[in-house]
């Protein structure tokens, strides 16, 4: 056993998450439900009486009953005092945001390094400081070398990283069931307390994969900067599919049946967004600039580019159907999150399509189940309905622009009464295209014929 892990033979591990927003509070509420005492760091104090009234600072299915059950049971706690967690915990995981930095592609360290700034001095004893925020390669050292000359216990404050691949609409799920698990350590005692803490998980079957620090950390950059490539791949053939009559959503299920392909993730639309791929994969790419690896930089600025495309299609396709005319136009944009089952914002290709749409001079009226308070306050200019139906309301053309499910059971009959004209374009490719043209829509899909 080393230095720097902690001895709990006596008693259960005890453990801290600071920073609480989407991961955070995913990752506070699991430990909970794995059966430690959690008590999480929150700083900002309207999310931090929102966690100790178990109720999650954002929309995420599940997410409040898990919180609910636990701070009610004593189990798990929030604080703004990392006094309260410094010597209490065993496992200090890190969980705080690394957004893009302002005029450039690289992540911002910042709230990382005022982790480090404020618990650091107050580390007395043995204990082992997880990170799970998605850094560049090679943080974790530098996050290392300042605990070790900032913390009264010095040496004794052990690194490790341990990725997080959660999803946005299933982090529950992901954080209690994950699909595996990367353990960065350098020491089997770190292991065997990672080993520990995921005990239920790895019970379940859950595969383990151990490695160094810099493998850990390239994992989750990596898997984003894949799964971006994929979309943008499946995205570009779409851009076929259009100059030939070629139906992607088919070529996609043709694709999907390689076992080397799959087919989660191949589905083609206004492209990505959202809190992690977009910034992620920009992350990559300076990192990767930094580095000297030019061959990844020209790889992925091109999905990047692709992706960017995309919205801008769409776009090209409403002002196609539209004519020269926008002015005077209502445009319904069905949807504001960048996907379906959460209310994130962040790089929204709906809300994105419909600045640009907006900028061109058309009256653009929005609505979406979950994500219309933080749409106010990224696009406040735009209008915001309290329904599809209103929101269809003299409507020139309708965007179908997030996958939510109660915009697959709309009715297009009934909404026909509703609009100016029937003129539909189905960004997401999830819609019955014959439903809506048997009920007198134009129905455009791009990709599709």
């Amino acid at each position: 056993m080393t230095e720097g892990t902690p001895t709990t033979s006596e008693r259960p591990l005890r453990i801290s998450v600071i920073g609480t927003n989407y991961l955070g509070a995913n990752t506070a509420a699991g430990m909970a439900e794995f059966g430690f005492d959690v008590i999480g760091v929150e700083i900002d104090e309207h999310r931090l009486k929102l966690l100790n009234d178990g109720k999650a600072p954002l929309y995420e299915p599940g997410l409040d009953p898990l919180l609910k059950q636990h701070t009610d049971s004593g189990r798990l706690r929030f604080t703004n005092d990392y006094r309260q967690v410094a010597d209490w915990a065993d496992v200090h995981f890190i969980c705080v945001g690394t957004p893009q930095q302002e005029g450039s592609d690289a992540a911002d360290l910042a709230q990382v390094n005022s982790v480090v700034d404020m618990l650091a001095p107050l580390l007395t004893r043995p204990c082992l400081v997880v990170g799970r925020s998605t850094v560049p390669v090679g943080t974790s050292k530098l996050v290392e070398k300042r605990f070790h000359s900032e913390s009264p216990a010095g040496e004794g404050v052990e690194i490790a990283w341990q990725p997080e691949f959660l999803r946005e609409a299933h982090g529950v799920d992901d954080t209690l069931h994950p699909d595996r698990l990367v353990f960065g350590v350098q020491s089997p005692a770190a292991e065997a307390t990672l080993r520990q803490v995921f005990a239920a998980p790895i019970d379940e079957g859950t595969p383990v994969v151990v490695c160094n620090l810099p493998t850990a950390e390239l994992v989750k950059g990596g898997a984003n900067a894949f799964l971006a490539t994929k979309i943008s791949f499946i995205n570009a053939l779409a851009e076929m599919c259009d100059a030939t009559g070629a139906d992607v959503t088919q070529l996609a299920d043709a694709l999907g049946h390689d076992k080397r392909i799959g087919r989660g993730m191949l589905n083609a639309g206004p492209g990505y967004g959202g809190g992690c791929l977009p910034k992620d994969l920009r992350a990559f790419m300076a990192r990767a600039g930094e580095l000297g690896v030019e061959e990844v930089i020209t790889l992925l600025r091109e999905v990047d580019d692709i992706n960017q495309h995309r919205r801008a299609r769409v776009v090209d396709v409403t002002h196609e159907l539209l004519g020269a005319e926008w002015v005077g136009r209502n445009v319904t944009v069905l949807g504001a999150a960048f996907k379906a089952g959460t209310d994130d914002v962040r790089d929204s290709p709906a809300l994105d399509v419909a600045g640009r749409i907006q900028l061109h001079g058309a009256t653009v009226t929005v609505f979406d189940p979950e994500a219309m308070e933080n749409a106010r306050r990224v696009r406040p200019t735009l209008r915001y309905a309290s329904s599809a139906a209103e929101a269809c309301e003299g409507a020139h053309l309708v965007l179908h622009l997030t996958e939510w499910p109660e915009f697959r059971e709309l009715d297009p009959a009934a909404l026909r009464g509703a609009v100016a004209h029937p003129v539909i374009v189905d960004a997401r490719l999830s819609l019955d295209a014959q439903k809506w043209r048997d009920a007198g829509w134009t129905y455009r899909a791009p990709g599709r014929p």
